[in-house]
């Protein structure tokens, strides 16, 4: 997997930032490099117009990434925010990742993610990577555990 390189947006909440820059390092250390398009402590956003932050800079930066990921820790599941950038990334045909964070829990699971991700998997880097790369389709349980599997609606733009 040497020199591998993927477009991502990372759909996080903000108390997760330091989980980015984890995530990164952590994929490193296989030789694949992620670069993330999302808005974050290096890139942040001063925008105050809800529709102007979504269609002005989170779409184009949605558009740009092959790849949504979102890192599931305990108040994920509370943001409108996450929830929305995945439904539109479902709408362009996105890959859609989950991945756990250490100590989430399954009621952490945002509700959009639970609906439409393409795979969720642990936190461990090959997982991680054969995810992205659609080698492996299928929810884990935060305990790892296999969720059962079920049809995912998909519609085009």
């Amino acid at each position: 997997m040497s020199g591998e390189i993927r477009n991502v947006f990372i759909s996080h909440i903000n108390e997760d930032n330091d989980s980015l820059k984890q995530l990164s390092t952590l994929l490193a250390g296989k030789g694949y490099t992620i670069r993330d398009s999302s808005i974050n402590d290096d890139k942040q956003n001063n925008a105050n117009n809800e529709q102007y932050i979504k269609s002005g800079i989170l779409a184009p930066r949605i558009n740009w990434a092959s790849t949504i990921i979102v890192p599931i820790s305990a108040d994920t599941h509370k943001s409108d925010w996450v929830n929305w950038e995945i439904e539109y990334a479902l709408k362009l045909g996105k890959r859609i990742v989950g991945v756990w964070l250490p100590g989430a829990k399954d009621s952490d699971l945002p509700e959009a993610l639970d609906l439409y991700a393409n795979a969720i998997v642990g936190w461990q880097a090959d997982r991680i990577i054969d995810a992205i790369e659609g080698r492996i389709n299928d929810s884990r349980h935060a305990d790892g555990s296999e969720n059962a599997p079920r049809a995912i609606p998909r519609f085009n733009c």
